[in-house]
C-alpha cells in the first residue's frame, strides 16, 4: 500500500490548513497536507507581487522549490469599489503594520465615514496557486461581493470580516457560522475551484 502524497501549504494557518484538508477530500484527493509550519528552516517569502495572483505564486513556486513538493498558495484581500480596489494586496498592513486586523479596520472605516451606504460595494478576494518543483503553475480565483457596513458587528472570522455583508445577507462575515462563512467565502471558492486542477496535475 503506497503512502498519500505530501502537498505542502503556504501557510502557518492550521485553520487554513484544516480548510483546504477537508476541500481536498470532498473531491477523493489522497493526498497528505501540511502546512509550512511542517519546515520551520524555510523563511516566509516576501510578498513583493503587485496582484493577488503574483503573490500566491511567488509563495506556491518558493515553496516547492525549497521542500521538492508540489505545493499550494493563497493571497486574498478586501477590494473596495470606491477606492479603486484598495486596500487590495495591502489589506493585511494598510494601517502600516502586518497583521494588525483592529487598526486596519479602525483605518478603513474612517476613510470611507463619509461614503453613503448605496456606495459601499466591496469584495473580498482570493488567488490560490498550484506549483510543481518542475515549475508547472496555475491559479485560480474566488470572489465573495457585498457592502460594507459602517460598524463593526460579529465576533466570528478575522481581518474585516466585521463589516462586509455578503450580497442576499442581512449578516456581516463575522455574524456567519464557519460552515456558512466557508461555503461562500472567496478562499472557500479559489480552494474548491483549484481542487480538481491538483488531482489533475498529480495524476
Amino acid at each position: 500500500m503506497t503512502s498519500p502524497r505530501r502537498l505542502v501549504l503556504a501557510t502557518r494557518n492550521q485553520h487554513k490548513v484544516a480548510e483546504l484538508r477537508a476541500i481536498l477530500a470532498t473531491v477523493g484527493l489522497d493526498v497528505e497536507l501540511v502546512g509550512a509550519d511542517a519546515y520551520p528552516e524555510i523563511p516566509d517569502v516576501a510578498e513583493t507581487g503587485v496582484t493577488f495572483a503574483e503573490n500566491a505564486l511567488l509563495k506556491a513556486h518558493a515553496l516547492a522549490q525549497a521542500t521538492g513538493l508540489p505545493a499550494v498558495a493563497d493571497d486574498s484581500g478586501l477590494c473596495v469599489d470606491v477606492l479603486g480596489g484598495a486596500p487590495g494586496i495591502f489589506s493585511a498592513r494598510w494601517a502600516g503594520k502586518h497583521g494588525d486586523d483592529q487598526a486596519n479596520l479602525d483605518l478603513l472605516l474612517a476613510q470611507l465615514s463619509d461614503i453613503a451606504p448605496p456606495h459601499r460595494a466591496a469584495h473580498f478576494a482570493c488567488a490560490a496557486a498550484f506549483a510543481l518543483p518542475d515549475g508547472t503553475e496555475r491559479v485560480v480565483e474566488g470572489r465573495l461581493s457585498g457592502d460594507l457596513r459602517t460598524a463593526p458587528a460579529g465576533a466570528g472570522g478575522f481581518g474585516y470580516d466585521p463589516i462586509l455583508q455578503p450580497q442576499g445577507e442581512s449578516r456581516t462575515c463575522a455574524e456567519l457560522t464557519a460552515d456558512e462563512k466557508n461555503a461562500i467565502s472567496h478562499r472557500g471558492q479559489a480552494f474548491r475551484a483549484l481542487a480538481p486542477v491538483v488531482r489533475e496535475l498529480l495524476g
